[in-house]
């Protein structure tokens, strides 16, 4: 891609991109023609994805690294300066936390930390990082959510009271940064057999759930929106009807 052609395409940033719903998504926007920076804790995963990428053509640039550190942001940054602005930011890196889970009155504290760095903290820190760039293309951010944000299930709550958290920053975003012309939704994908959640459940449990490919109707639609009209919104990827809910 020549430097004409990169400052021209769609770029989009995926963290968590090295299995599961993130590389789906990968694999998503590399077919709508965006220009891919990728991130994930495992280096080699990650490579093989992008490796898949670019033989069918696309720009894919790796870093590899956990999103906690500074420095990880940083070259995630770097890479984005490289595109000349920022079309989309998909926060979907995270933590389920400690398995078999454990309720909150037992979690270790380190635990309940390390979830919210890398659930709340890492993703507010990401969209600082990426501000400018996401200003020059009037960018989206997306913020991936779950039902257990909402739902108070028995030994979620360390995952999903950061992810409620999660839900209460990305409206909150949209509202501080609607000035700057950059829009953020949040998004629970439904239940989804990826290998993140599979410490989670039995393996009958795990069994019934779809793959993370059956989301992808959802996602183009969504890249398809204006993000100005759809900002501030909370959207369930696999709801019969993709009216979005308010965030609370």
């Amino acid at each position: 891609m020549t430097p004409a052609s990169r400052a021209t395409a769609r770029a989009a940033v995926v963290t968590g991109a090295s299995r599961g719903l993130g590389a789906v998504l990968a694999r998503l926007l590399a077919g709508e023609g965006f220009s891919l920076v990728l991130n994930a804790r495992d280096a080699a995963r990650l490579e093989r994805v992008a490796g898949e990428l670019r033989a069918r053509g696309s720009q894919v640039t790796v870093v590899p690294g956990d999103l906690t550190e500074s420095r990880v942001r940083e070259r995630i940054a770097t890479a984005v300066d490289a595109e000349s602005g920022l079309d989309l930011l998909v926060n979907n890196a995270a933590s389920l936390g400690p398995t078999p889970l454990p309720t909150l009155d037992a979690v270790g504290l380190a635990d309940l930390e390390r979830v919210y760095r890398v659930n709340v903290v890492a993703p507010i820190a990401l969209v600082q990082a990426l501000l400018p760039a996401l200003s020059a293309r009037r960018g989206l951010v997306i913020n991936l959510s779950s039902d257990a944000a909402i739902g108070g299930y028995p030994g979620w709550g360390n995952y999903g009271a950061s992810k409620a958290a999660l839900d209460l920053a990305s409206v909150t975003m949209a509202h501080e940064l609607a000035s700057r012309g950059v829009s953020v939704v949040a998004v629970d994908p439904g239940d989804l057999k990826t290998p993140g959640a599979e410490p989670a459940f039995s393996p009958e449990e795990f069994a019934t759930r779809p793959p993370p490919e059956v989301t992808g109707p959802f996602w183009l639609w969504l890249i398809g929106q204006p993000p100005s009209a759809v900002t501030g919104r909370r959207f369930r990827a696999q709801a019969d009807h993709w009216g979005a809910e308010n965030v609370p």
